[in-house]
């Protein structure tokens, strides 16, 4: 995790770099700081993304002998602060795509700054180009994204509001001397170009901008309000600030935006970028599309405009943004879709089948993954009349059984628990083998019906096969819903939320070395499993679902599984209509729902609709501390690849 200064869906992010450091560019327990960097992805792989345009304050006649070693820090919802044992003192505030860093140093020392243009945390390093202005500094640089797998360039401006001496130490470093003690750089980043930044550029100094952050951040975590233990109120909003750093809104106020070929375009909406797809398709983009329609639908337009501009698994080489990878982006706007959000299938029909026909169905894992999307093409072109090409592509996406009963039906195999077997992506066979979410009765018949699929799936949490710390199997603590067990899942969520837990897997190693036996989801710098990222807010995004009571139940359909919320009063409020969920007889230990009623009438399903909670309501849940195993067995929600 990252304690960076920054702004809800911002692409400006202004944070610490320590030695040594983790993904984030961040180590808390790290004394030694090498400056501050302005953009950084939100805990994703390959040893972070961003970390562009370092700068180091220093006192005495060289940079590189003057060493930063913390001595006091805090950070909040659009600010950072910092100071030293050498007594230089800084203070960080960012709104939108502007920021202030303002700078004390100690009395009767010659002081400056190191700015080095080409850092960056990890990925390379392409090109850059700047101008020095009066007290100042404005440009482009062009990283490699992600794992190096395309380039984005951002744009900058930067101006000191004191007197500075520019002078370069070589094509991409400089030093900035000054002779005051108090010194306010404020900077902004756009996506567009220089003048852009320039004009977004402005003199406010830290107490103005992180009065303006923290209304920004008020309206964006208001969204939705929890009421109960006031340490797990804080971790949920600590959360919740995690899930809503990206996409970035890439586009101006006058509409002007970048596209991934490069061309300047314009819209009367929003333009956004910077994509984590495959991490977080079934978590943090169903929680914002609950939470910020207003967004989400200009958020759902970016994804399809990538298939008219172009679209890369990883990322093109012109990508407006920092990003990741965009797998699953069809089974999104199916899902967008489905949530009354307004997509234009017919101008990408094209762009969306030869995506499908490209598709990796090599290994085990991205058997399973590639049938995923391959059935929400199949429901796409059955939504647009277009019956035989959506039966072909429904028959392809059912020829999931066979890959299934080839690689995942026998767990006699030595290799079943083994990370990365068989040429799979960071998960096992175990924890791979439930990934058929769109057609869960299906995979029930293959595992011999009901009773061989509990008989399974409870062996796989009663011996820890379940790893939480990616998310090839994140869904599976759901999956009794589909069964006569409903309590199971109301157990398990709240299990991997809030309890002491044992995790054998890790992204680097098998089953059986050191596991992790903690909590995961803890308000401190340390916290969740070793080799754990936040990935783009999908990690976090799974607590939040988790502490509501309401938990996607299948990406691509408009539904929601229940559970006991982890507070007595949780309120979603987009704006129009306000969804209430209240608990009755609420306790820590009382994990399972005994009753429930929807607007005063009984409830007995354990599913809601995305309609029902935007239309407003509340509903009342009734918790207990033994299961009432009647409760959700009737009228139950269980995908099934024959429905429409």
């Amino acid at each position: 995790m990252s304690p960076a200064a920054s702004s809800p869906f911002g692409l400006l992010s202004i944070g610490p770099q320590t030695y040594p450091k983790l993904h984030m560019g961040y180590e808390h327990k790290a004394k030694t700081f090498l400056g501050f960097t302005h953009n950084r992805f939100e805990g994703v792989g390959c040893q972070g993304s961003g970390g562009n345009i370092l700068i180091k304050p220093f006192i005495g006649a060289d940079a590189g002998q003057c060493v930063l070693t913390k001595s006091l820090e805090s950070a909040g919802a659009g600010f950072y602060k910092v100071a030293f044992t050498n007594h230089i003192k800084v203070n960080i505030a960012v709104n939108n795509n502007t920021g202030t860093e303002h700078y004390t140093f100690p009395e009767n020392s010659k002081r400056g700054f190191y700015i080095d243009l080409s850092h960056t945390l990890s990925n390379k390093f392409v090109a850059e180009e700047h101008q020095l202005q009066n007290n100042g500094i404005s440009g482009w640089i062009d990283s490699r994204t992600t794992c190096n797998a395309g380039t984005y360039r951002i744009y900058y401006a930067l101006k000191f509001n004191v007197p500075v001496q520019i002078s370069t130490l070589n094509n991409h470093q400089l030093l900035a001397g000054t002779g005051a003690a108090q010194v306010q750089l404020n900077i902004a980043f756009s996506s567009v170009d220089v003048a852009h930044a320039q004009a977004a550029l402005n003199t406010n100094g830290f107490d103005a901008v992180a009065a303006s952050s923290q209304i920004s951040w008020n309206n964006v975590l208001g969204r939705i309000s929890v009421k109960g233990d006031p340490a797990r109120e804080k971790l949920f909003y600590s959360l919740l600030y995690r899930t809503v750093q990206s996409p970035y809104l890439v586009s101006e106020k006058d509409g002007s935006y970048r596209t991934t070929d490069g061309s300047l375009q314009h819209t009367t909406g929003e333009i956004y970028n910077g994509w984590a797809i495959w991490d977080n398709y079934r978590t943090q983009l169903p929680l914002l599309a609950m939470l910020y329609p207003e967004k989400y639908k200009y958020m759902v337009n970016s994804i399809a405009q990538m298939y008219k501009y172009g679209k890369k698994d990883y990322a093109t080489q012109h990508e407006p943004s920092n990003t990741v990878r965009t797998e699953h982006a069809i089974v999104v706007l199916l899902d967008a879709y489905r949530k009354g959000f307004e997509v234009d299938f017919k101008s990408i029909t094209d762009s969306l089948v030869a995506e499908v026909d490209r598709l990796d169905f090599k290994t085990p894992d991205k058997a399973l993954e590639s049938s995923y999307d391959t059935w929400a093409l199949s429901q796409i072109l059955s939504i647009t009349g277009k019956t035989e090409l959506a039966a072909k592509y429904k028959q392809k996406a059912l020829a999931y059984k066979s890959y299934w009963n080839k690689d995942f039906k026998d767990l006699t195999k030595p290799d079943v628990d083994r990370v990365s077997a068989r040429g799979m992506y960071q998960g096992t066979i175990w924890q791979y083998r439930w990934l058929v979410p769109f057609d869960n009765k299906g995979l029930m018949e293959l595992m011999g019906g009901e009773e061989g699929y509990l008989k399974e799936l409870n062996r796989f949490f009663d011996d820890d096969y379940y790893n939480h710390a990616n998310e090839p199997d994140i869904q599976a603590p759901l999956m009794f819903n589909a069964t006569s067990q409903p309590w199971r899942s109301q157990y398990l969520v709240q299990k991997y939320a809030v309890d002491t837990v044992v995790q054998y897997y890790f992204n680097d190693n098998s089953r059986g070395i050191d596991p992790f036996v903690d909590v995961i989801y803890q308000n401190k710098p340390d916290t969740y499993i070793r080799t754990m990222d936040d990935d783009a807010g999908a990690m976090s995004a799974w607590y939040i679902f988790a502490a509501t009571g309401i938990f996607p139940a299948c990406t691509g359909w408009p539904v929601y599984y229940l559970s006991v919320p982890l507070f007595n009063e949780v309120a979603i409020n987009t704006g129009k209509n306000k969804f209430a969920i209240k608990v009755a007889n609420y306790a820590p230990n009382h994990r399972y729902i005994q009753s429930a009623t929807l607007n005063g009438k009984a409830l007995n399903r354990n599913w809601l609709t995305h309609e029902e909670i935007s239309k407003g309501g509340t509903l009342m849940i009734t918790a207990s501390d033994k299961p009432n195993k009647l409760w959700g067995t009737k009228d139950q929600w269980i995908s099934n690849i024959d429905m429409q």
